[in-house]
């Protein structure tokens, strides 16, 4: 019975690691990708704004 109480932490921890992964891949995309995707683009090009007029570039 020691080799069971052995398995047991790893399969645990596969599924979990199994239902993250499932829940980011779910969640990737849908109705608000759209909006993330601004948002990221939006806080991209603040800081490069932010790097070129630091180095004088601009």
């Amino acid at each position: 019975m020691e080799y069971v109480s052995a398995l047991v932490p790893p399969f645990v921890m596969a599924a979990f690691f199994i239902g993250v992964v499932r829940v980011i891949v779910k969640t990737q995309g849908g109705a608000a990708k759209g909006k993330e995707d601004a948002a990221v683009d939006a806080a991209l090009a603040r800081a490069e704004g932010v790097r070129r007029t630091a180095h004088g570039d601009a």
